[in-house]
């Protein structure tokens, strides 16, 4: 195998690794827009609130995985919740703007909470897997890469199934398509919304988790270039859409591994915002997105 293409192929294995973290995220924010048209941008910071608690969690349970992933996406969609019920459910038939200036509200708070009890600092995150890499001809790679991205996939297969095959994704469907309607149908709007902020929480906290085994270290503000990339990805996709969500967050990985791997690594965060303008001036509702209509 040629050195270019295996330097190739080893990008794709980070990008597909990157993106798949960035289409967890970005799932949140996509199924919260899809059900109340917010852009909760407090998204990013229950990321990485969920990637604390999965830091305590680790020591409690000893440095085992699984029940950490779990704690983690449990207090996170405790966390969603909360915020769903009392930052945002007051101002539902509020105009728009003040939820919008809610959540900024919300992500300041979450951040300079956290930096309050755990200090400003980095700190290093449990090494709760062993690391052990794998080579295949000349490409190298993780087993950390293949546990993030198989937990990734088997999240977003979970997710399809939850929306298209159960009696709650129903609900979320009828509700995103027209509120007014799914209440006269006898569906619960209240309990429908706040169960898409807990699944959405859910899989930002596992997110969070994934990031710290990933790269060891968490500090307060990790949460805010991932979150507004996560939001450039599911507008990429498709805002509203949760295939789209998941497409935009594996281009948005593929775009910035490509960037550290052939031109400057300052470029990284850059490529994301230049992603958004071309998609906002050459197809504005995204690779699967539908054009809305806006009632007069």
């Amino acid at each position: 195998m040629s050195s270019v293409l295996s330097t190739f192929l080893q990008q794709v294995i980070n990008g597909l690794q990157l993106g798949s973290i960035y289409s967890l995220i970005a799932l949140g924010y996509t199924m919260v827009y899809g059900i109340i048209r917010l852009i909760n941008f407090a998204h990013g910071d229950i990321y990485m609130v969920g990637a604390y608690i999965g830091f305590f969690a680790a020591g409690f349970f000893g440095g085992s995985f699984f029940p950490t992933l779990l704690v983690a996406m449990a207090g996170a969609s405790a966390l969603g919740l909360t915020i769903e019920r009392f930052a945002y459910r007051p101002l539902r038939y509020q105009p728009r703007i003040a939820a919008l200036t809610t959540a900024l509200g919300v992500s300041i708070f979450l951040e300079n909470f956290v930096r309050q009890f755990v200090g400003p600092n980095y700190l290093p995150y449990p090494r709760i897997i062993k690391v052990t890499q794998i080579k295949v001809g000349d490409i190298q790679f993780s087993n950390i890469q293949l546990i993030v991205l198989a937990v990734a996939i088997c999240l977003m297969l979970g997710l399809t199934f939850l929306v298209n095959k159960t009696k709650l994704g129903k609900a979320m469907r009828a509700v995103s398509f027209d509120k007014d309607a799914a209440r006269l149908m006898g569906i619960n709007v209240d309990h429908v919304i706040s169960m898409t902020f807990l699944v959405g929480s859910s899989l930002a906290a596992a997110a969070g988790v994934l990031v710290g085994i990933t790269y060891p270290r968490i500090d307060p503000y990790m949460g805010i270039l991932p979150g507004l990339k996560a939001f450039v990805a599911a507008v990429l996709g498709g805002i509203g859409s949760i295939p789209g969500a998941a497409i935009g967050g594996m281009v948005m990985g593929m775009a910035e591994t490509m960037v550290l791997g052939y031109m400057k690594s300052s470029y990284r965060d850059a490529i994301a915002f230049t992603i958004l303008i071309i998609v906002l001036l050459v197809k504005p509702t995204g690779i699967l997105g539908k054009p809305m209509s806006e009632k007069v």
